[in-house]
């Protein structure tokens, strides 16, 4: 056993001397770096042409420049590859606020809840259907406000016409518009006293902090008297049933359980969905 590890280290031995000899006597081999080119100029970040390296000093001296230009075709460019991932990563993060924030979602989502809350049918129909109904009909309302932000905001940034700051101040003017009608006075007044601001009455001369929170209160406000107008109909049923079962000495059934099915049957004969739906879309209108 000790004869095996002694020719095995033996063999190690002679295998880094072979080596070492290897490299002692080849000459020395020339290191090219890759050029990058910044553009449509001849400049490059390699400062002196692969292969005029005559000494290993030579070599291990860095052939980098520390400062380059990038020069793009009349000052104006497209957004690079990266930036516009990064971008679109980012917007992707903060669409879901923004959706909720500043758009017709809030409204509809709440008055879709009280709906299926006066129906009392529980889960029917479910969250998934709800929220995807309200992104519908969002993205229906919201379309003119979109397409002007598009023909009036990013297509103009992207063909370099106009600056990052133009871009923002024109991408949320129709924004603003939007919300404009939607917004209640007092409730503009509210914020600008919590921030301690003076307001002329000029929509223009709100600031978006203070117009965004305005619009989200507005918009509850809005949204709950929907559904207390909603849950009026309803109610009626739910006292006639229980004053027809307490005249009938049935008090310990449910209501609720004998209601339910004439609420579905009003609610489809009335053709429930077409007359709430379209008169929140109404709304923005």
């Amino acid at each position: 056993m000790d004869n095996k590890r002694f020719w095995k280290r033996i063999r190690m031995i002679v295998c880094l001397l072979v080596t070492v000899g290897i490299l002692c006597v080849s000459d020395s081999l020339p290191v090219y770096a890759s050029q990058m080119q910044t553009g449509d100029t001849e400049h490059s970040t390699i400062q002196d042409p692969p292969g005029t390296a005559r000494t290993p000093e030579e070599l291990m001296e860095p052939n980098t420049g520390n400062i380059f230009t990038l020069t793009m075709n009349g000052d104006n460019g497209d957004i690079n590859g990266a930036l516009r991932i990064f971008l679109t990563l980012t917007l992707i993060a903060i669409a879901p606020t923004l959706i909720i924030m500043m758009t017709s979602f809030t409204r509809i989502i709440i008055v879709l809840h009280f709906t299926r809350a006066a129906l009392n049918t529980q889960t029917a129909p479910p969250n998934q259907i709800l929220i995807g109904l309200a992104l519908i009909l969002t993205f229906f309302i919201m379309q003119p406000t979109v397409e002007r932000i598009q023909e009036e905001a990013i297509q103009p940034f992207e063909e370099g016409l106009i600056e990052q700051d133009e871009a923002w101040e024109r991408g949320i003017q129709p924004l603003r518009e939007f919300m404009y009608p939607q917004t209640q006075a007092d409730d503009v007044m509210l914020f600008m006293d919590i921030a301690g601001q003076s307001w002329d009455g000029e929509n223009d001369h709100i600031p978006l902090s203070v117009l965004v929170p305005s619009f989200m209160v507005s918009e509850l406000r809005v949204a709950f008297w929907i559904g207390f107008i909603i849950y009026i109909p309803f109610i009626v049923i739910d006292m006639v049933v229980a004053s027809t079962l307490m005249s009938m000495g049935m008090m310990m059934l449910p209501p609720t359980t004998i209601s339910m099915p004439f609420k579905i049957l009003l609610f489809v004969l009335a053709d429930g969905w077409a007359l709430v739906i379209g008169n929140v879309v109404r709304t923005f209108y």
